[in-house]
């Protein structure tokens, strides 16, 4: 059954509603599927739990944002772009795995990225905190 055939096919006729209501559903279907973006969630939860103690200042807190809603960003990016891969071949197609392999390291280099925005942002408040 082809997108059309749905009722999906043509998105210039998509209320701005049912436009939210499919990014909502495509958001929810890669929480219940996806396990690196529940790992990623979880550090997320973690992260706003150690800076809501740590006192961060406006900036602080919009640099842990932006990082961690590039990094879920990116994540489902790249499952995304999987999913497609996965739709166009089944086969081992040399440009298949290239795409995959990009997309993975683009998750990854979003994710060293953050990691040093985390350090940068937390690092000096939490040494404050285990230092006499």
């Amino acid at each position: 059954m082809s997108m059309d055939s749905q009722g999906k096919g043509n998105k210039k006729n998509l209320s701005i509603v049912a436009s939210f209501r499919n990014a909502l559903e495509g958001i929810k279907k890669a929480i219940q599927t996806e396990r690196n973006l529940k790992i990623h969630l979880f550090f997320t939860g973690f992260i706003i739990i150690v800076g809501s103690f740590l006192s961060l200042t406006k900036l602080e807190w919009a640099l842990l944002v932006f990082a961690i809603g590039g990094m879920l960003t990116a994540e489902m990016i790249n499952s995304a772009i999987e999913r497609v891969v996965d739709l166009v071949t089944e086969e081992y197609h040399p440009l298949a795995k290239q795409a995959k392999d990009m997309a993975a390291g683009a998750v990854f280099l979003f994710a060293v990225t953050s990691v040093l925005v985390g350090f940068i942002v937390l690092g000096p408040k939490l040494l404050m905190y285990i230092q006499p």
